[in-house]
């Protein structure tokens, strides 16, 4: 097996909250060295927030957020209060072949490691900003979390019941969206730089990465004029098409019954026909009000109440077995209890991961989503405790003896 795609590239990860430390996350997967720069002082939020084991929080290396979100990399600690602090960084940007940052606009030039500066250092460097408006514009110096980018970038707009107002959708889309965007970009620059020798600066914007992949709002009003309608689970030619009740989940989860639902898609006359005949209704086909694609979109709450009725006496995963077997798209709406113990799939693909983790132990995490038939990928090791691996990379990346890191730790340039 051939060594890892990014084996022998150093990544000297500035980031922080969820877009940058996803995209760094992809790096590590596929074997990059990503040393990730952290300080005691202000922690990344994302080490003080749940889910915590058993839930009980405790210190800096316990959150499933962060923990999660940072298996196979290194941490460092540093003082930026502290002159050697920088020059540590400024070492370490040396001995790297990428910088990345998620901070706002210019909040690294004002540490001095913007690009202008780590190109000096190191005149191949690659740099990349995964800010949340990008360099320039109006918008570049707004605060930009999640839930305020989602709803820029149009997704809010498409999310909601026909005559509801707009919707969040759930999660913070543009945050794990622009990560992987972020990581694209930086594995091209360094395609160019195998080609070229030249390093490059990478200004990239959050918002106009989620925009990217919702582009049919904006060509809906581009070619027609209009506003999309928010229609819900609804789609606006198939039917059905939905979400549907099912048996609920026989085992409480802590004290609470969990319902259950399964999606169901049905493209077209052929596909409603075996769907039909799989429920028990092959009448359905010849009715009027559901026999054409019009039809049964003209009358689709009715279809639905027909279809909700067969779905509710049966599991979701009987239900969803029976129609993928008659060549139906359907699914089970995964409840997380069904995705982490249950799901055959996931588990025959060895999806999850168990890494020993110094403070947790060895708890299950999300894996890699790709596997590689020539190419050695996987999750190397847990997150790191906060400064775990400061000692290490001082000594042997950078070249400072013992001494000197015990120096630099009384002068409190190692937070």
């Amino acid at each position: 097996m051939a060594r890892p795609p990014l084996d022998g590239i150093r990544i000297a990860d500035f980031t922080w909250v969820w877009a940058g430390p996803y995209c760094t996350l992809q790096l590590a997967h596929l074997g990059a060295d990503v040393i990730r720069i952290e300080t005691k002082t202000r922690p990344c939020v994302t080490r003080l927030l749940p889910p915590w084991p058993d839930m009980k929080p405790g210190g800096m290396n316990r959150s499933g957020y962060f923990n999660q979100y940072s298996q196979g990399k290194r941490s460092v600690t540093l003082n930026f209060k502290d002159p050697a602090a920088h020059e540590i960084a400024r070492k370490l940007i040396a001995k790297s072949d990428v910088v990345i940052n998620n901070f706002a606009h210019g909040v690294m030039e004002k540490m001095g490691f913007g690009y202008e500066a780590v190109r000096k250092i190191k005149p191949d460097i690659i740099a990349i900003s995964l800010t949340g408006y990008g360099d320039t514009g109006p918008y570049r110096d707004y605060i930009a979390y999640g839930p305020a980018q989602v709803p820029l970038s149009g997704l809010s707009a498409l999310t909601g019941y026909r005559d509801w107002p707009p919707m969040h959708a759930g999660f913070s889309y543009a945050d794990p969206n622009g990560g992987v965007h972020g990581a694209f970009a930086i594995i091209a620059a360094l395609f160019h730089r195998a080609k070229t020798g030249q390093g490059q600066y990478i200004d990239m914007s959050q918002w106009e990465c989620a925009m990217g992949v919702l582009a049919e709002g904006i060509l809906e009003y581009t070619m027609n004029g209009r506003e999309p309608e928010r229609i819900g689970n609804e789609d606006p030619q198939m039917a059905p098409h939905g979400i549907y009740r099912c048996v609920d989940r026989p085992d409480k989860v802590m004290g609470v019954v969990v319902d259950q639902f399964v999606a169901i898609a049905v493209a077209d006359e052929a596909e409603f026909g075996r769907f039909a005949s799989t429920i028990g209704k092959p009448q359905l086909c010849g009715d009027t009000k559901f026999a054409t694609l019009k039809a049964r979109k003209s009358n689709e709450q009715e279809l639905n109440r027909i279809v909700e009725e067969w779905t509710v006496s049966h599991t979701a995963v009987e239900v969803a077995r029976v129609l993928q077997e008659a060549g139906i798209a359907a699914a089970v709406v995964a409840d997380n209890k069904f995705l982490s113990e249950e799901d055959p799939h996931l588990k025959e693909r060895n999806y999850f991961v168990y890494k020993e983790h110094p403070e947790v132990g060895t708890l299950q995490h999300c894996g890699m989503p790709w596997k590689m038939s020539r190419t050695e990928t996987s999750v190397r090791s847990a997150a790191p405790c906060i400064g775990q691996h400061t000692d290490e990379v001082l000594t042997e990346v950078l070249g400072y003896s013992a001494d000197d890191v015990a120096k630099l730790r009384a002068q409190g340039a190692l937070d």
